[in-house]
């Protein structure tokens, strides 16, 4: 493989494993850390403790608080920042008049308001350092495993067949393998509705359901992400892959999993602020809940159980009085309402 120079802009758990996985495969990379002292930390102990704790980075990762320097001359770059910093962090490089060939995200959200996927912002802030179609990096994947080179499989999307190609060149070994789809729209949403579906996961198993509540909750969240996905153009059939379906069996079966987690805590009583206080890291599912309730409202698109979580988030209902909720719904038939035609979104 030929070694390139490879930027990544984010030094958090997923920015750090992924560039754990270009550096194995002999790419020179640097990370951009906001923080100084986190910054020192990796180039000299090479450990990112905070976000990865007992993982030592290869050699050939670097790590600089400066973007300019991360970005400059780089063949390729990966943006895995959270949602809410994806805007910024765009603005940023376009300062730093940098031409960049490749560009890949692996960042999972929505972003409320604009209801905009993360390839949708990047474009709509015009930043024409880009020179090519951004690439989506999605699928089952836990940041600890992928660190300590635990078999792991990804989808890479992007319109262009191109870029995704070789986006999927510059990943791929033994332990990571690479798929590519053209897919976006469906490889987007389905990395940021499945956290929602991990949320309510979470919740149930806070309240001390077991196993059927927790297929109950993936089963028909699948169902709520395809009617949605195919709503807004994706493809159905890419909820049956990587980055729908079996994104959501490990974020919803993991503690891995930040929204489990968080989910969990709303469960077992605890107020959202304390819980995402508590876990010092960005729990997507909790704005791009807020984000797929207006997408819903917009489309008319029926999503109980997101609007159920949306409730016990933002409108004080108990977790208790959202369970009974979904239990007492008017009796359905169980493809009632399931869309499997894909929808053209008109200009």
């Amino acid at each position: 493989m030929e070694r390139k120079k490879l930027a990544v802009l984010g030094a958090g758990s997923w920015g750090t494993a992924l560039s754990i996985v270009l550096a194995d495969n002999g790419h020179d990379v640097t990370i951009w850390a906001r923080r100084e002292a986190q910054a020192r930390e990796m180039n000299e102990e090479k450990t990112n403790e905070h976000y990865l704790s007992d993982i030592r980075l290869p050699d050939n990762i670097t790590v600089t608080n400066r973007l300019h320097q991360a970005v400059e001359g780089c063949d390729a770059l990966l943006i895995s920042v959270p949602t809410s910093s994806i805007r910024e962090t765009v603005q940023l490089l376009a300062q730093s008049d940098v031409h960049i060939p490749l560009v890949i995200h692996a960042t999972k959200g929505i972003e409320p308001d604009t209801l905009l996927r993360i390839s949708e912002m990047m474009e709509e802030e015009n930043v024409y350092n880009f020179t090519s179609d951004v690439v989506a990096l999605s699928g089952p994947s836990h940041a600890e495993e992928v660190a300590r080179r635990q078999p792991t499989t990804v989808t890479v999307s992007s319109l262009s067949r191109e870029a995704c190609d070789r986006a999927q060149v510059l990943f791929m070994n033994e332990k990571f393998r690479v798929y590519t789809s053209q897919d976006i729209v469906g490889v987007e949403l389905g990395g940021s509705l499945k956290n929602v579906m991990a949320l309510g996961v979470g919740l149930t198993e806070g309240l001390g359901y077991g196993d059927n509540a927790r297929a109950a909750i993936m089963t028909r969240g699948l169902a709520e992400m395809t009617r949605l996905g195919t709503k807004l153009g994706a493809d159905p059939l890419t909820f049956a892959g990587l980055s729908g379906l079996g994104d959501l069996i490990v974020t919803c079966t993991s503690e891995h999993s930040r929204n489990w987690r968080a989910g969990y805590q709303l469960g077992q009583g605890i107020p959202l602020t304390e819980v995402l206080e508590q876990m010092g890291m960005v729990v997507e599912g909790v704005k791009t809940t807020q984000a797929v309730a207006q997408l819903a409202k917009k489309e008319g698109i029926e999503v109980p159980i997101t609007m159920a979580i949306y409730d016990v988030l933002f409108n004080g209902q108990s977790p208790l009085q959202a369970a009974e909720y979904l239990m007492g719904r008017v009796r359905k038939h169980e493809a009632e309402q399931l869309n499997f035609t894909k929808v053209q979104k008109k200009d």
